[in-house]
């Protein structure tokens, strides 16, 4: 299929809409081992990115539509998730690059590269308790499942399905990043909130490729 900036647009207003409706409880999960705000901040660098996005023209490329996502995201997010998903729309749109459409091919180069960014620039590695646990497994199994042949909208649950998983298995580890860190044995037993909110993100693309697809 081809994926358009228009469609961007709309994954983006997908994205946005997600996280809206799950703000209260990425707060309730920040609470346990941070500062509480991990909701309000992913809501607001996801309607920021929406906006910002959304008002672009249709003819846009998608290189320059991520890169507006990026800076819309940075600007309206102070906390960590600021820079990592800056970055990961940078990424995102190094990976399209001299595209005017994106092919199923270039939408999983997309998606493996926002994932990479986030882990490049956090510094971290699956394991540490952080969204790298969601963003890392998700990402390789979007690649492994393309590498097999499977269409884009089966890859990229295979993906949600490895971002849960990961985002479950944060809830027995202890902290290497981050406010969590300080707690030491104490952040055991609470799901990392980055983790949360990236299944959710990875569940909004999944949801746009099927829908795409259909």
């Amino acid at each position: 299929m081809t994926i358009t900036t228009k469609d961007l647009q709309q994954l983006f207003a997908g994205i946005a809409e997600d996280i809206a409706a799950e703000r209260d409880h990425l707060c309730e999960l920040d609470g346990a081992i941070g500062d509480g705000d991990h909701g309000l901040a992913m809501d607001g660098g996801c309607q920021a990115a929406a906006k910002a996005v959304g008002a672009l023209d249709v003819e846009t490329a998608p290189t320059l539509l991520f890169n507006v996502a990026a800076k819309a995201f940075l600007n309206a997010v102070g906390a960590s998730s600021g820079p990592l998903y800056a970055t990961a729309f940078m990424r995102a749109a190094a990976a399209a690059k001299d595209r005017q459409t994106l092919t199923d091919d270039d939408f999983v180069r997309v998606f493996a590269a926002m994932a990479t960014g986030i882990q490049e620039r956090g510094k971290a590695e699956a394991g540490e308790k952080t969204m790298v646990d969601a963003w890392k497994p998700a990402a390789d199994a979007a690649l492994d499942a393309w590498g097999t042949g499977k269409p884009l909208p089966e890859c990229l649950v295979m993906a949600v399905h490895a971002a849960r998983v990961g985002c479950d298995a944060t809830k027995d580890m202890t902290a290497a990043k981050g406010r969590a860190s300080r707690l030491g044995d104490r952040a055991i037993g609470h799901i990392d909130p980055g983790a949360a909110s990236a299944v959710i993100i990875i569940a909004a693309i999944a949801k746009f490729a099927r829908r795409h697809d259909g």
